[in-house]
């Protein structure tokens, strides 16, 4: 199980683009005894003031649930209507392969810190995959 928070980290370091530099930390990584072939990834994503994240999909297999632990993030998927602020207390939820298009730091001033836990196949290496074209283009103003 290990490699699965290997692969985690790995997919953030390599796959991340320059105009990417949130910090990414694992905290756990389980079996989950009772739902065979699925697994409970948990990981710790801060970011600099004003720092964005690429747009990335997550695992098909990965239904992810985030908490803001600090400060606040501008985030949202493919097909909402708008951007959400979500603040220090709270959380949201990405559907399995959701295209998250927006993520960042919605303050130029105060890091902001956030808690991802996964519920993904355990097969499932790559739990973050950032969009070819964002890495080939940079940063868009």
């Amino acid at each position: 199980m290990k490699t699965l928070l290997t692969t985690l980290l790995a997919c953030a370091a390599l796959a991340t683009p320059a105009m990417a530099m949130e910090s990414v930390t694992p905290k756990f990584e389980h079996v989950i005894p009772n739902i065979p072939g699925k697994s409970l990834v948990a990981a710790e994503v801060d970011f600099a003031p004003g720092e964005p994240s690429a747009p990335h999909h997550h695992a098909k297999s990965g239904f992810l649930y985030v908490y803001v632990l600090q400060g606040a993030i501008e985030s949202q998927v493919e097909g909402e209507a708008a951007p959400h602020i979500y603040r220090a207390g709270d959380s949201f939820f990405e559907a399995p392969g959701a295209h998250h298009v927006l993520g960042r730091n919605a303050s130029a001033t105060e890091p902001a810190k956030l808690l991802a836990v996964f519920v993904v196949d355990s097969n499932d290496k790559a739990l973050t995959v950032y969009d070819k074209a964002a890495q080939q283009e940079g940063p868009k103003q």
